[in-house]
């Protein structure tokens, strides 16, 4: 006989076995009758057994067969997973699954003998739950400048339990059912505020002294079993709160430009009321701020010939006494050389309105950066004249540059960009201020070289379309120059004003004699055409508008303006 696992299955299968082979020989039953009640694999899957969640079970099931060879198989009604590495003995084993009630398994054990007779028996393992308490956890947004535990008067705070956990949880996305708070201590903060939820807000009270509050978070598992947190926090008193201050973000200038001093400062004590205000530096560069006691104003960036970090400091009292800072870095860097020009805009808008002073709710407009704002500033250098950023220079018949303003001039060159334009005439020379020509080009003309000379137009010319008026402005030789061009789109853009509110966006006093455009367009045309998508050819070229600044694409043969200009960098 083999020998079975474990000493009690041993003597059981022993006495059974034995009492098995005695009813066989003898008893008074006939030798066939008896054998065939004998099974051929008798199997003993062990005693029945009762244990914790998470318990490790060890199953000792054995059998006896016809051959001493024997195959095992556990089962397990429901599935359990079940470890079985050596199907050639009956040892396995189990973990205990989590549960939140009393569940009963039903283990089966087969064996198969060599010559594929089959027996089994089954055992019940009883798996009882056990519930580890939940962990009540407490936590808050600390308040910027302020220690743990330690909040000012009249500020809203939360406190969250919503991280609170527990470990044998069984269901992993909510593990606690229940939230509980309640006030142990301090003036009253929870009255109308909800008890039962994860968190809880309220406005910590302005009162005469320090006062501590006590909070207490009880939380109750899936299972039952609860936990309870406490919280214990200090609410400074109205007298030693100190008023809230942000001094803006840290940003970089050029030289010449707004610095922008955007503060915010508040407090929500009323009798700390009113804020004063105070804007400081400790730069020796002593950049001019302007009017430091408000919280939003300006600074003017001083000239640097390498890049400089200033420190402007946002100083803040109020009514009580108490004084707080915050400071902004800016990095101050040399104005580069400009190859275009500015816009022109040196005003600044509000949600409704379009002003001149500045405007520093509105940060990051035109008229804070550029050319435009450090000429309004009395810190832009220029060779020439002119309005905002521009600066022009006129030029006489022969080019040379004209500084008396009361003496004639032909021409103007542009200082930043290097362009030197034509200036019209009140007369009806090759000129004159209205004068019109359709657009045409024998080269670079995208297709179609436009039309020849359209009734519409009119000038002094047989022949008034754009390549006729180049040409014969290169023949007399405007200012001594004889390589005078249409414009590019860019260039003819370069010296639209747009900070003007009238007609035509130009430096009047360098390009006088333009039409108004107010009762029209006042369109001229560049050097580059536009395909518009209906067919192969190039149609129409791009102009400019002066009377408005937009640009649009006209018909080759419409009838518009013609401002020269020559050079450049």
């Amino acid at each position: 006989m083999r020998k079975i696992a474990g000493d009690s299955i041993h003597i059981w299968l022993l006495v059974f076995f034995t009492s098995v082979v005695l009813t066989a020989c003898g008893g008074g039953g006939s030798s066939d009758s008896d054998s065939d009640n004998t099974p051929d694999v008798i199997v003993n899957a062990g005693p029945s057994s009762t244990v914790n969640e998470g318990t490790t079970v060890n199953l000792q099931g054995d059998a006896l067969g016809t051959t001493d060879a024997l195959t095992y198989a556990w089962s397990a009604s429901p599935t359990l997973s079940i470890t079985h590495d050596d199907t050639t003995t009956g040892v396995a084993s189990f973990v205990a699954p989590t549960t939140s009630d009393t569940q009963t398994y039903q283990l089966t054990l087969q064996a198969t003998d060599g010559n594929g007779n089959v027996g089994s028996d089954s055992l019940e393992v009883t798996v009882l739950p056990l519930n580890t308490a939940p962990n009540a956890i407490i936590s808050y947004q600390p308040i910027d400048g302020f220690s743990n535990n330690i909040f000012p008067a009249g500020t809203e705070v939360t406190l969250n339990g919503d991280t609170s956990t527990d470990a044998d949880t069984t269901d992993a996305d909510n593990p606690i059912a229940a939230y509980q708070w309640q006030q142990l201590a301090g003036v009253d903060v929870l009255s109308g505020v909800s008890r039962d939820a994860s968190n809880i807000t309220f406005t910590t009270p302005i009162v005469d002294e320090d006062n501590t509050l006590t909070f207490e978070l009880t939380v109750t598992d899936q299972e039952g079993a609860t936990d309870i947190e406490e919280l214990t926090i200090t609410i400074l008193s109205a007298s030693n709160n100190v008023p809230t201050v942000d001094a803006g973000v840290d940003h970089q200038v050029f030289s010449g430009e707004s610095i922008l001093l955007s503060g915010t400062a508040d407090t929500a004590i009323p009798s700390a009321k009113p804020l004063t205000y105070l804007w400081l530096t400790d730069s020796t560069l002593e950049p001019q701020i302007n009017s430091a006691n408000v919280l939003q104003t300006y600074a003017v960036a001083p000239m640097v010939t390498t890049s400089q970090v200033l420190t402007f400091t946002l100083e803040v009292n109020d009514a009580n006494g108490n004084e707080v800072d915050d400071s902004i870095s800016v990095t101050v860097k040399p104005f580069p050389r400009s190859l275009i020009n500015d816009t022109g805009v040196a005003r600044q808008a509000s949600v409704n309105a379009v002003n001149s002073s500045h405007q520093g709710d509105y940060p990051a407009q035109d008229g804070q950066r550029g050319r435009d704002i450090i000429a309004t500033n009395n810190m832009l250098t220029k060779a020439g004249r002119g309005e905002g950023g521009f600066d022009f220079t006129r030029l006489d018949d022969i080019g040379d540059e004209v500084d008396d303003v009361s003496q004639p001039w032909r021409c103007v060159r542009d200082n930043v960009t290097g362009l030197v334009w034509e200036i019209k005439t009140t007369n009806g020379d090759l000129h004159g201020r209205r004068h019109t020509y359709s657009w045409y080009s024998e080269e670079n003309n995208g297709g179609y070289s436009g039309p020849l000379n359209p009734a519409t137009p009119s000038c002094s010319l047989s022949d008034c379309n754009t390549q006729d008026f180049v040409e014969a402005v290169n023949a007399q030789g405007l200012c001594g120059f004889y390589d005078w061009k249409l414009p590019s789109h860019n260039e003819l853009l370069s010296i639209v004003h747009f900070g003007k509110s009238t007609s035509p966006m130009l430096d009047t006093d360098y390009f006088p004699y333009a039409d108004s455009g107010q009762t029209s367009n006042l369109w001229y045309w560049t050097s580059q055409t536009s395909v518009d998508g209906t067919n192969e050819e190039a149609q129409n070229a791009w102009a400019i508008d002066l009377s408005s600044g937009n640009d649009n694409f006209l018909n080759k043969s419409t009838a518009a303006n013609v401002r020269l200009v020559r050079a450049g960098r």
